[in-house]
């Protein structure tokens, strides 16, 4: 397995199957853009097997950390430690650019996104509530 941090455009499209919809153009192009924001892919014999994305957030008085975006495995290759290694792989990249920490969110019935994040080291916050706003795309 060789993981890789990409930069350009196509490499998105190609991986684009590992994604919840297909990427679209501005957004990858914006996304790939900031250095702050990071796109890793696993690659088995060439094949795009899962990624995971990144993005660094800074506060004044907290520092820097790692905010697990998303991450996605081909159901082909699922459970056979690429998860694990990708999320590992954006952990190590937190530590290099100085990050504090690194958290992410999943669905609390998401079995398999708690195993792989708790293999790779993540831990449970207790007394934790998610908010989101939803706002209409134009």
């Amino acid at each position: 397995m060789e993981i890789r941090r990409i930069t350009q455009v196509e490499a998105v499209k190609a991986a684009g199957h590992l994604f919840d919809d297909s990427p679209r153009q501005g957004a990858t192009e914006r996304f790939l853009a900031d250095d702050r924001h990071h796109l890793l892919i696993a690659y088995v014999d060439n094949v795009p097997a899962g990624m995971v994305t990144g993005v660094e957030m800074t506060h004044p008085d907290k520092g820097t950390e790692m905010f697990l975006y998303e991450l996605g495995v081909d159901e082909s290759f699922r459970g056979h430690g690429v998860g694990r290694t990708l999320v590992s792989a954006l952990a190590d990249l937190a530590r290099e650019r100085d990050c504090y920490g690194m958290w992410g969110i999943t669905d609390e019935d998401n079995a398999a996104a708690l195993a792989t994040y708790r293999h790779a080291g993540g831990m449970p916050e207790d007394e934790q509530v998610v908010l989101v706003w939803t706002f209409d795309r134009t």
